[in-house]
């Protein structure tokens, strides 16, 4: 990293496409600006537990990881995606498992689905994703895990997202709860598909 008085320069990792493909690369650039920058918290997106395994791989055992899951019935009424065991085992190894409401899909999402109308923040999650999907679901994430007590909104921390499956993009950024998302601040992209 180069620095000046009144900027510094860090380096950002462009993916040609989003996807699965990146995770490994994204969990090594991500546990390097990690170290650079002494955060030490992580928040990785993990539908089934298969990021959050690798994220206890290649991130140091320092860091305090926090897996965020699809919200039971995402997928089907009455379903949770990440297998049970899967839980317990991300749990015995002292990874964090949050699943909750999406910051921008609960009860507005309900309502387009019902009434064919959208709510305000199905349109953020949308206009977020001109930055790409996985750029948006980590800013979701860092939401659900403030308002889940996980990490607090005034220090700085990594979160990780994905398009569809892995892990395709990684931000520093300062969480707010939802009810404050103005106060989010993004510092930092770290890596993320230029093509999306």
């Amino acid at each position: 990293m180069k620095s000046q008085e009144n900027y510094y320069e860090a380096s950002v990792r462009y993916f040609g496409k989003p996807g699965p493909s990146n995770t490994q690369l994204v969990l090594e650039c991500v546990n390097n600006r990690a170290r650079e920058l002494g955060i030490k918290e992580v928040l990785v997106a993990s539908v089934t537990g298969s990021s959050a395994l690798r994220a206890r791989d290649v991130l140091s055992p320092d860091i305090h990881l926090i897996a965020v899951t699809h919200v039971a019935g995402f997928e089907k009424p009455d379903h949770q995606e990440m297998p049970p065991e899967i839980r317990e085992k991300l749990l015995s190894i002292g990874i964090n498992v949050l699943t909750a409401q999406h910051a921008f899909g609960g009860v507005g999402r309900g309502i387009r689905k019902q009434l064919g109308t959208y709510q305000v923040d199905e349109i953020m999650a949308y206009t977020l994703r001109t930055f790409g999907h996985g750029t948006k679901v980590a800013i979701e994430l860092a939401l659900m895990a403030a308002d889940a007590g996980l990490v607090r909104t005034d220090r700085d921390i990594i979160s990780v997202g994905g398009t569809g499956n892995g892990l395709d993009s990684a931000l520093v950024l300062q969480p707010s709860n939802s009810a404050d998302f103005l106060r989010l601040k993004v510092r930092e992209i770290i890596c993320k598909p230029s093509k999306f």
